[in-house]
Formats: C-alpha cells, structure tokens, sequence
C-alpha cells in the first residue's frame, strides 16, 4: 500500500493551495480517508475526514470554511483544497485511509503559511 501526498510548499497569507494524495495498492473505495497535520513541536492532530462514498465530511474547528476535503473514486485520490491559510496552517500534513483494521498513512508533505 502506498499514499504519496503532494501539492506541499510555500503559500502566501491568504493565499490557497491544494493537496493530493494517491492511493495505490488498496481498495480504495473501501476506504475513508482522512487529512491529518503536525505542527512544528506538536503532536499530530485530524484535519479533515470524508467517508468512502463522500456523502459525509468533518473538518477541525480550526479549519471550518477554509478548508474542504474531496475524493475521486475513479482516480483513488483525496484532495484537501486550502483557502485562506493563516501561519498556524504552517505543518507536515499526512494522508491516512481507514477501513477496519486497515490504517495506512502517507509519508507527509510540507506546508509553509509565510506572511
């Protein structure tokens, strides 16, 4: 199984960015897939999740009206759209897909909030 997220790097206050992440080597339908972040110094916290056929999405508070979690079934891929990032944004973030006891994780990508 392999997550490979992209999309991370340097993004302007106020600005947007949009991330990826592709599945391979699952049933990725089968999944709910979920976007997770660490913060320099911080644990690692929930971002976003979607359910397998997308008719459900949670969001931190934190990122509530910025942030909007999609997934394409077709191309086995989840998407995390980043409107209006603020520096506390500024974090590794990680892709993670969920079905039982299946729980993979991507190797993270960066993401730099400059003002």
């Amino acid at each position: 199984v392999q997550l490979a997220e992209g999309g991370g790097g340097v993004v302007q206050l106020g600005g947007a960015l949009r991330l990826s992440c592709a599945a391979s080597g699952l049933t990725y339908s089968r999944h709910a897939m979920n976007w997770h972040r660490q913060p320099p110094g911080k644990g690692r916290e929930l971002v976003a999740a979607i359910t397998r056929a997308s008719d459900r999405s949670i969001y931190a508070d934190s990122v509530k009206g910025r942030f909007t979690i999609s997934r394409d079934n077709a191309d086995n891929t989840v998407y995390l759209q980043m409107n209006h990032p603020n520096p506390k944004d500024t974090a590794v973030y990680f892709c993670r897909a969920v079905h039982g006891q299946d729980n993979y994780w991507g190797q993270g990508t960066q993401v730099t909030v400059s003002s």
